[in-house]
């Protein structure tokens, strides 16, 4: 089996998950728990990722895959799941483009919360998290503007990161109240997140 160093809150790991299950390979799949923390680096990822972070997929040569765009990625393509990433054309340049949007919501929004989680309070910058979260915030503006053009029956991984990121939003950041704002993106979400994939991977603390 595969081996995949994991975090249950971790958005990325759960992005690589959808994937798995839309793949049809989550079964394929052993989780190895793991404490990924910005500062202190974890030897049992670090072992493998130089990075430390996860998700760090272990295949069954031996191989190391990280991040999780190469990680879905490679997921697909062992079940030759077109869909979730298209072979060419601007169908494909679309679904990577969304996933850039996705990914980047989710760094923007994966550092706010470091700022204090992860800094002691004499080291906290509020002015660099303001900025973050207007990140956040315009990239949540972007995924309104086309949200009538995204799917939620046959996802690409664009569709999959932005789920993803919205589902953190709601994790993580409730107070934010994302959706009165975005209402377009709100009813798309609320489709998207009942898909069994979504619903087998939603975070929760350990």
């Amino acid at each position: 089996m595969m081996k995949l160093l994991f975090a249950p809150t971790s958005p990325f790991v759960r992005k690589v998950m959808v994937c798995a299950h839309l793949a049809g390979q989550a079964g394929n799949i052993q989780l190895l728990d793991s404490a990924a923390h910005p500062v202190r680096r974890d030897p049992r990822i670090a072992a493998h990722n130089p990075l430390a972070k996860v998700p760090t997929l272990i295949l069954q040569d031996g191989r190391v895959l990280y991040d999780s765009r190469v990680i879905c990625e490679y997921l697909a393509s062992q079940a030759d799941a077109a869909t979730i990433f298209p072979a060419a054309g601007a169908d494909r340049w679309t679904a990577l483009g969304r996933q850039a949007l996705g990914d980047g919501l989710l760094d923007a929004a994966l550092l706010a919360r470091y700022e204090l989680t992860a800094r002691p309070p004499e080291c906290q910058w509020p002015t660099w998290r303001e900025a973050l979260l207007t990140k956040v915030t315009a990239c949540l503006d972007a995924i309104e503007a086309i949200a009538s053009e995204l799917n939620h029956d046959t996802p690409t991984i664009g569709e999959i990161t932005i789920g993803c990121a919205l589902g953190y939003l709601d994790f993580r950041f409730p107070e934010l109240d994302w959706r009165a704002p975005c209402g377009n993106a709100a009813r798309w979400n609320e489709a998207f997140q009942r898909l069994p994939a979504m619903q087998a991977t939603r975070p929760h603390d350990a």
